[in-house]
C-alpha cells in the first residue's frame, strides 16, 4: 500500500467468487510469489480455497472451528511470516483499574507490520483518533481504555487472536446497568462460507488478528457470543469496525437502510440466538458485507487513515449532539463529495479509480430505535 495513493482498496473483484481472498485491497496469495494484484494468482488461490472449504464443510459441522478452517490450507512458510513479533498473552480479568467508572473501551489497531504484503499504514492513526474522541468528547478515563496494537512505535499489547479474544471478555466482564462499552477495530476483514445456516447471505464475516494466518480469524458468530450475549438490561455497547466486509460483523438482528429510512430484518435462518440479555448493542461498520473499506491520505495528505474512522471522529467532534440519523447522513454526504471530486478530475483518473470509492458506513442494532430522534452517545 503506497502512501501516495489516495485510496488503497478496490472492490473491483467479483464478490461472489473472491470474498475469501480479499482483505482491505490485498489478495492473500501465499507461497506462489505472485504480486497481490496478479489476477492469475488470485484465480489459483480462489480455486484452492474453494476446494478446501468444500472438503472441510462436513468436518466443520461436526465441531471444527471455522475461523481456523479458512487459513489452514496455506503453506507454513507464509503463515510464519506474520507471527514473528513477540506476544504477551493477557488474561480476561475484569477492569478493576477503572475505579468504578461506567465507561470501558477496547481499541484494536492491526498494522500487520511483520507481513509487508498485508501491511496497513493507517490503523495506528485510527486508534489514536478514536481514543481522542472517547477521552475528549465522551469522557472515557484513559485507564479504562485498553489498546491492542502491533505498530512498531507502540508499547501496547499485541493484537493476537488470543489477546483480542481475552480483551473482548474483559470488555463485558461484570457489566451492569448504566455501563457504556466500546469495541473498536481497525484492520483487515474477510468473509468465508457459512456452514451453520445462520447468515442470510451465506457468508460469515470475520476480523483478522495479527496472527490470523497461523491462528485463524475471529468470526462474527464468536464476537456475538462474547460481547453481545452478556449485555444485561441498561448496558449499552457500541462496536465501530473499520474493516472490509464488516457490515454485520456483530451479527445483530436489525440492519438500518439509510436511504429507505427503515430497519431490515437480519435474523439468522437457522434460528440461532443473536440477541443480548436485555442490553443494547449497536454497530457502525465501514461498509456492507460484500464491500471493501479504504485507507486514504485524502484527508491529511500525509498520514494514512481509515476513511470511515476519520470521517466519523471528525464529524462527531464538530457536532457531539447529533443523532444517529444525522451522523449517517453527514458521513454519507462527505463520502459522496470526496468520491465525486476524485471522479471529475480527468478521464484517465476516472478510469483508474473507477472502483476505488469510499463506501457508506452501515448501522446495525440488537433493537430497533428511532435513528433520527436518538443522540449518538458513546
Amino acid at each position: 500500500m503506497e502512501t501516495t495513493t489516495p485510496i488503497s482498496c478496490s472492490d473491483s473483484y467479483d464478490h461472489q467468487d473472491t470474498q475469501e481472498s480479499c482483505i482491505r485491497g490485498h489478495i492473500i496469495a501465499c507461497g506462489g510469489g505472485a504480486d497481490h494484484k496478479d489476477k492469475g494468482g488470485e484465480r489459483g488461490l480462489r480455486k484452492k480455497v474453494k476446494r478446501f472449504f468444500h472438503s472441510k464443510a462436513s468436518s466443520n459441522s461436526s465441531g471444527v472451528n471455522s475461523s481456523s478452517v479458512a487459513m489452514a490450507s496455506f503453506e507454513p512458510s507464509c503463515r510464519e511470516k506474520l507471527t514473528s513479533s513477540p506476544s504477551v498473552v493477557i488474561p480476561a480479568a475484569p477492569a478493576a483499574a477503572c475505579g468504578g467508572s461506567n465507561k470501558r473501551a477496547l481499541l484494536c489497531g492491526v498494522t500487520y507490520s511483520h507481513q509487508h504484503r498485508y501491511m496497513l499504514k493507517g490503523t495506528a492513526n485510527d486508534v489514536s483518533n478514536m481514543k481522542n474522541l472517547l477521552t475528549n468528547t465522551f469522557g472515557y478515563p484513559a485507564e479504562c481504555i485498553r489498546i491492542l496494537s502491533d505498530d512498531p512505535g507502540a508499547q501496547d499489547l499485541i493484537p493476537t487472536k488470543k489477546n483480542i479474544e481475552n480483551s473482548l471478555k474483559w470488555l463485558v466482564e461484570g457489566c451492569k446497568w448504566g455501563d457504556s462499552l466500546v469495541f473498536y477495530f481497525s484492520g483487515h476483514g474477510l468473509r468465508q462460507p457459512d456452514f451453520q445456516n445462520d447468515e442470510i447471505d451465506g457468508y460469515d464475516e470475520t476480523i483478522c488478528p495479527v496472527d490470523f494466518l497461523k491462528e485463524g480469524m475471529i468470526l462474527d458468530n464468536d464476537i456475538n457470543k462474547t460481547i453481545v450475549w452478556p449485555l444485561k438490561a441498561g448496558v449499552k455497547l457500541h462496536a465501530i469496525v473499520d474493516a472490509c466486509h464488516s457490515g454485520t460483523i456483530l451479527d445483530l438482528e436489525h440492519v438500518y437502510d439509510r436511504k429507505q429510512r427503515t430497519w431490515i430484518n437480519n435474523l439468522p435462518p437457522s434460528g440461532a440466538r443473536k440477541s443480548t440479555s436485555g442490553g443494547l448493542a449497536i454497530s457502525i461498520s465501514a461498509c456492507e458485507d460484500d464491500k471493501m473499506a479504504a485507507d486514504t491520505t485524502v484527508f491529511t495528505k500525509k498520514k494514512m487513515n481509515g476513511a470511515m474512522t476519520y470521517i466519523l471522529t471528525e464529524t462527531v467532534k464538530e457536532n457531539p449532539q447529533m443523532t444517529y440519523g444525522a451522523l449517517l447522513d453527514t458521513m454519507a454526504n462527505h463520502i459522496e463529495n470526496i468520491n465525486n471530486e476524485r471522479w471529475i478530475k480527468s478521464r484517465i483518473i476516472r478510469k483508474v479509480l473507477r472502483h476505488k470509492t469510499i463506501q457508506e458506513p452501515m448501522l446495525s442494532s440488537s433493537t430497533k430505535f428511532e435513528v433520527y430522534d436518538t443522540k449518538f452517545i458513546l
